[in-house]
C-alpha cells in the first residue's frame, strides 16, 4: 500500500515503518505525512521524528524531520531542541528564545533549522538580531527557514538583509519576497516592484500580491502592466492588489491613484480586469473593496459584459449602502441593453 493511502486512512503506524526505509525519497514523504497527521500527545511518532532529525543520513530527511516537528507543534520541536542543545525546556519564553537564538550559531544545520523555526513560533523581539544574521547561513535550507521568521517578526529592521536574499536560491527567493510583502512598509514593498518582471511565475505572483499593501500610488503602472502578465494567477493577484491600493492610499492621493487606475485597467484586457473585480463584488468580505470593485466596473467594463452587469445588479441590495450606490451610479454609467434587460428582470 502506497505512502499516500496509509496517510489517507490516517495510519501513522505504517507510515512510522516507513521511517526505516533505505529509500530516502521514501522517508522524507513518510517524515512530511506524518508532520501532517501527528498530534502533540503522539509521543511515539515524535520520537520517530526526532531520530529523523538527529540521524538520518540524508539531509533532505533531516531537514523535513525538523519541519514536521515544527508542524505538530511548538512542544514537539522544543523536544528536538532540548535533546540537541540541553536544558529543561520548561524556561521562561525570553529565556528560550535566548537559548535558540544561541542555536543559530551550532555547527550542525538541522539545529540551525529547528532554532530558526521555534524563534517564529516564539516571535519574541529579542531574537530578531539572531535570525537576521541566519538570513546569511551558509545553508540555503536555514536562510529558507530565517526568511520566514522574519515575515513572522515582520520587523522594519530585516528589510535590508532581506533584500539581499531576492538574489540567489529559489525557494529562499520566493520567502524573502514573502517576508518583505509580509512587513508592507513602502521601503519593503519597493524591491518588489523589479520583480514583477521576474522569470519565476511564483514570484511575479508574490509581489504582485504584497504590493496592494503600499500606502503610494508608485506600484499602479506596475501592477497595471501586470494586468498582461502570461499567467493567471498573477493577473488575479494584481488587480486584486489594484483594489487593495485604492483602498489603503492616503486621502491626498486616492483622487490621484484612482484616475490612474481607471486608465490603466481600461488599457487592459477586459476578461483579466473583469473578472476579478467581480469577484471581490460578489464575495469580497470588506467593505471597501466592495465598494471600490462596485466603482471600477462601471468604468472599465464593457456594457454588454454580463457578469459585471449581474453583479452590479445584485449589489443594488448589498448590506452596505455605499456599495449599493456605487453599483447604481456604475450601471447607469454603463447602460445598454443588457443593462435594462437585468434591471427590468428585477422589477
Amino acid at each position: 500500500m502506497s505512502l499516500y493511502r496509509h496517510a489517507r486512512d490516517g495510519n501513522v503506524e505504517r507510515l512510522r515503518d516507513a521511517l526505516g526505509s533505505d529509500n530516502a525519497a521514501v522517508r522524507k514523504r513518510a517524515v512530511e505525512f506524518l508532520g501532517e497527521l501527528g498530534e502533540v500527545d503522539d509521543q511515539a511518532t515524535i520520537d520517530g521524528l526526532l531520530r529523523a532529525a538527529t540521524a538520518d543520513d540524508d539531509p533532505g530527511v533531516r531537514g523535513a524531520a525538523v519541519d514536521a516537528l515544527d508542524e505538530i507543534g511548538q512542544e514537539a520541536l522544543e523536544q528536538l531542541l532540548t535533546e540537541l542543545t540541553g536544558g529543561s525546556g520548561s524556561e521562561a519564553e525570553w529565556v528560550t528564545a535566548r537559548k535558540f537564538a544561541r542555536a543559530l550559531d551550532a555547527d550542525r544545520p538541522e539545529l540551525r533549522i529547528a532554532a530558526a523555526n521555534a524563534l517564529a513560533r516564539l516571535d519574541e523581539p529579542s531574537a530578531l538580531p539572531a535570525v537576521v544574521d541566519a538570513l546569511s547561513d551558509p545553508d540555503p535550507r536555514v536562510r529558507l527557514r530565517a526568511c520566514h521568521a522574519c515575515g513572522t517578526f515582520a520587523d522594519p529592521r530585516a528589510i535590508p538583509a532581506l533584500i539581499d536574499r531576492l538574489d540567489g536560491e529559489p525557494r529562499v527567493r520566493r520567502a524573502a519576497a514573502n517576508a518583505l510583502g509580509s512587513i508592507g512598509t513602502d521601503r519593503a514593498l519597493d524591491p518588489l516592484l523589479d520583480l514583477l518582471d521576474d522569470s519565476d511565475e511564483s514570484i511575479r505572483r508574490i509581489a504582485a500580491g504584497a504590493l496592494g499593501n503600499a500606502n503610494n500610488p508608485k506600484p499602479v503602472e506596475p501592477l497595471a502592466r501586470a494586468l498582461g502578465d502570461e499567467s493567471a494567477i498573477v493577473r488575479n493577484a494584481a488587480v486584486y492588489s489594484v483594489i487593495e491600493l485604492l483602498s489603503n492610499v492616503p486621502t491626498e492621493h486616492s483622487h490621484t491613484v484612482r484616475d490612474r487606475v481607471v486608465s490603466e485597467l481600461q488599457a487592459a484586457d477586459d476578461e483579466t480586469v473583469v473578472d476579478p473585480l467581480v469577484e471581490i463584488l460578489t464575495k469580497g468580505k470588506q467593505r471597501r473593496q466592495r465598494r471600490n470593485a462596485a466603482w471600477i466596473l462601471g468604468r472599465v467594463a464593457d456594457p454588454d459584459t454580463a457578469p459585471a452587469v449581474e453583479a452590479l445588479a445584485d449589489a443594488l441590495a448589498d448590506d452596505d449602502p455605499q456599495t449599493a450606490q456605487f453599483a447604481a451610479t456604475s450601471l447607469q454609467s454603463l447602460g445598454g441593453p443588457v443593462v435594462e434587460d437585468r434591471l427590468l428582470d428585477r422589477v
